[in-house]
């Protein structure tokens, strides 16, 4: 659902920032703690050149006081059975390039992370938003490590894409991982802004792609149907 298009629990949601779970848009699941920030949710018909739609979270109340344990992570999870062929952990693991479109009211930075659940490994790359729309690449090297560590293969969430907007010092204290490691929650979100700064605050996001290889390709449009699918 990288488009934006399938959103069959609601198309906008007020209130949220209280619990984690799916909202609006399939797959796209919010995870937060401890913050006193909300925000609406909704698929908005807005996007760059060739998309008809995107994610858009809107601050409603701010939270400029941040308790080091809060986050704010858009996530989509996926099934180890469904990323065999990354062969991670092995001699021949593969690099992995994420793109995606995303703007918002200011200027910003805030982390998009890659993160391996079933070996607590993670890497990360800061990027930063204007107030127009920009297509962002990020390659993700290969996790070739010694090899010990390859995902299961089974329908159990195994690797998270998460894009950090928020965090206290708990993950945000030490030193930004940017090579795959072994996970550390205060390398995980160094250095970002927060979306709860200001209630003007507003991130949009589309065209969000994970694919194979370090060269990233266009955009992979599919019907309804089959995103629904």
């Amino acid at each position: 659902n990288g488009a934006m298009q399938v959103a069959q629990r609601a198309t906008s949601v007020t209130g949220l920032g209280a619990a984690s779970g799916y909202f609006t848009l399939d797959r796209w699941n919010i995870s937060t703690s401890s913050s006193a920030g909300r925000f609406t949710m909704t698929q908005t018909a807005d996007g760059p050149s060739g998309f008809a739609n995107c994610l858009k979270l809107d601050c409603t109340t701010a939270d400029t006081s941040i308790a080091a344990a809060e986050f704010l992570l858009l996530q989509q999870r996926f099934e180890g059975q469904d990323l065999q062929q990354l062969k991670k952990g092995t001699s021949d693991a593969e690099s992995v390039t994420v793109s995606f479109y995303v703007k918002a009211n200011a200027a910003f930075d805030f982390v998009l992370e890659l993160q391996d659940s079933d070996n607590n490994r993670n890497i990360h790359k800061v990027f930063a938003t204007t107030t127009g729309w920009v297509r962002h690449e990020v390659t993700f090297p290969a996790d070739v490590d010694d090899g010990s560590s390859p995902l299961d293969d089974d329908n159990a969430s195994s690797l998270q894409l998460n894009f950090w907007l928020h965090a206290g010092a708990t993950f945000a204290g030490g030193t930004l991982n940017t090579a795959w490691a072994d996970k550390v929650n205060a390398n995980r979100a160094v250095g970002i802004d927060s979306f709860y700064s200001s209630t003007d605050n507003e991130f949009f996001i589309t065209g969000v792609q994970l694919e194979i290889g370090s060269q990233a390709t266009n955009f992979e449009h599919r019907s309804f149907g089959e995103e629904l699918a």
